[in-house]
């Protein structure tokens, strides 16, 4: 599994013009799940993202999470971030899970961080969706459960 989280000061997510999710200061976090993930890719990035270190303490240094600022976590499916563009100019999607697996594994991530006791909004799986942000920083952080960076 794939992630960009992102450090907001607020984030949306609309489907044909409706609001469907939203959140304050927090992060929002594209995930995208590739065909060999299983259960264990969904916990440690759970736990990675619940408890990453990216916002400001008192002297200003990035030693506090989300939990710790009382933030909202907007999670979005992403399947794009599994695309392979090493070669040519068109990305190969191949990684990427199936529909049923990556939805599965995309409420799997969101139950985990809510059971974390985070507040999480989602966006809508496969849908054209319109994300809207103020990125705080900017930060963005990638994640990848295969360690690959």
């Amino acid at each position: 599994m794939r992630a960009i989280v992102q450090r907001v000061d607020e984030a949306s997510v609309s489907v044909d013009g409706e609001v469907v999710g939203a959140i304050g200061a927090g992060l929002l976090v594209y995930v995208g799940v590739g065909r060999n993930d299983d259960t264990a890719d969904v916990a440690y990035l759970a736990d990675k993202i619940a408890n990453l270190r990216i916002f400001n303490d008192d002297q200003g240094k990035m030693n506090l999470s989300v939990a710790d600022i009382g933030g909202g976590v907007l999670v979005i499916s992403a399947f794009a971030l599994q695309a392979d563009a090493r070669k040519g100019r068109r990305p190969s999607f191949d990684p990427a899970a199936g529909p049923e697996m990556a939805e599965s594994f995309y409420n799997q991530l969101c139950m985990e961080l809510e059971h974390a006791g985070l507040q999480v909004a989602r966006g809508v799986f496969r849908a054209h969706m319109h994300v809207h942000c103020l990125n705080d920083g900017p930060v963005s952080i990638l994640l990848d459960s295969e360690r690959t960076f």
